[in-house]
């Protein structure tokens, strides 16, 4: 060790080999090293607890940066500043002397500055004939480039597991939300479950958290709370899926059923009407164009009973895609297989139409879904007869709640004459719906 570097402190401060150690450190590892001060400052700031320092030390160590000259601290242009007390206490934000001599203690304790202390412990410097600084008495900052790479090290570091223990604790904190309202929903719902276990295990977990933790700490926690939070869901989407699949075959069963006992014979007296009518030919009086939807929706004003409603069953798909060839190109791949693909896309016919979603669930209630698709299915081929198909569908809605309207013979009629309604009583519709 060059004895050129060591320098002992004045009065009855003694010398330790700590502080011999830092001595030949600093002098011997900051060649050719430089740093930005105040970059390097933020680094120490971000590494503060890692270096035993506080943000009152660092208030001094501040302060003692502003007193030297450049922005690039480095060897060669000398680390020694030499402030008075009454200088630095001023840039310390007033620290009192007593309490500036701590800081500056913990500052070199810390091994980020060095005391160069001159004959008499006064902080000056001599200057050569040029004016440049021959020798300085006060405090080094050679420490705290030598430690440049470490301490930079150290913050980021420390800035990565702030970063981590940020994200923990918002992780936990979405899971912890969640699991707590989904586990209320469930029991303010009164739904199947063992809900009072889970709701011991989520309050178990709470319990864990401490009020410091680390990011580690956390994961730990929040992989518990994760697999609480799926057996919750799991429970939930179980129950959800199960009223999914009774809702289906409710529906279905509505599909399905016959609203009449005595539906069979119905449908035979109304497909013998059919017949007669086809082998008779239209009544006098009446247009060759008559026979159409609207002839059928309409009853008798003499008659006495209402006739219900022609069965879904009683029709075949294949009728109705004879009858409404252009509702295909709105299935599910350009085709419809089966009467599901029928539902669904009268579904997007319906919207094309511009048949209000009211309108749409209110025909469903009244004649079922897929009626109502053999109906839209009718409209579609007759799109442009018709003045207003919401409005046509709303006139049909009524009737079919009254019983006075049958699905089975507007089928029929479009199947056999291919002509929705006369100009007539296309009119006459019109006026109706106004």
């Amino acid at each position: 060790m060059d004895s050129a570097y060591v320098t002992t402190p004045f009065g009855r401060r003694p010398m330790t080999l700590g502080m011999l150690a830092n001595q030949h450190q600093a002098e011997t590892s900051v060649a050719g090293v430089t740093r930005n001060k105040w970059k390097l400052f933020r680094s120490v700031c971000e590494a503060r607890t890692t270096l035993g320092v506080t943000d009152r030390a660092l208030t001094v160590l501040d302060a003692l940066l502003s007193f030297y000259p450049k922005d690039e601290l480095s060897s060669g242009a000398g680390l020694v500043v030499f402030p008075s007390n009454n200088q630095l206490s001023l840039r310390a934000r007033g620290m009192t002397p007593s309490t500036l001599r701590r800081h500056l203690a913990m500052l070199i304790e810390a091994g980020l500055i060095l005391r160069k202390d001159s004959p008499n412990g006064k902080r000056y410097a001599r200057r050569d004939r040029e004016g440049e600084i021959d020798q300085a008495y006060g405090f080094s900052l050679a420490p705290l480039l030598a430690k440049a790479q470490q301490i930079e090290a150290t913050a980021a570091h420390v800035a990565h597991e702030r970063y981590m223990l940020r994200a923990s604790k918002e992780r936990l904190t979405v899971c912890r939300r969640d699991v707590a309202k989904l586990i209320t929903t469930a029991l303010n719902e009164k739904l199947p479950g063992d809900w009072e276990t889970l709701q011991t295990r989520f309050d178990a977990i709470v319990g864990q958290i401490p009020r410091v933790a680390t990011a580690n700490r956390l994961d730990a926690i929040l992989v518990a709370m994760t697999d609480l939070r799926n057996a919750v869901v799991n429970q939930l989407e179980t129950h959800v899926n199960a009223q999914d699949m009774r809702a289906n075959e409710s529906q279905n069963e509505r599909h399905i059923q016959d609203s009449y006992p005595e539906s069979h014979f119905e449908i035979e007296r109304s497909l013998e009407n059919i017949r007669e009518v086809e082998s008779h030919g239209p009544s006098s009086g009446s247009s060759p164009q008559t026979s159409d939807l609207t002839s059928f929706t309409r009853s008798p004003a003499k008659t006495a009973t209402v006739e219900p409603p022609l069965s879904v069953k009683s029709l075949a798909l294949s009728q109705v895609l004879q009858a409404c060839p252009q509702i295909a190109s709105y299935g599910p791949g350009g085709m419809i297989r089966n009467w599901k693909d029928l539902v669904s896309a009268t579904s997007v016919v319906r919207t094309m139409l511009g048949i209000s979603p009211s309108a749409g669930n209110d025909a469903c209630n009244a004649m079922g879904p897929q009626n109502v698709a053999i109906v839209v299915a009718c409209l579609l081929e007759k799109a442009e007869t018709i003045n207003s198909p919401g409005g046509y569908l709303r006139d049909l809605t009524k009737r079919a709640q009254l019983g006075k309207f049958s699905v089975g013979p507007m089928l029929m009629a479009l199947l056999r004459t291919g002509s929705l309604a006369t100009h007539e009583e296309r009119a006459d519709l019109s006026q109706r719906v106004s």
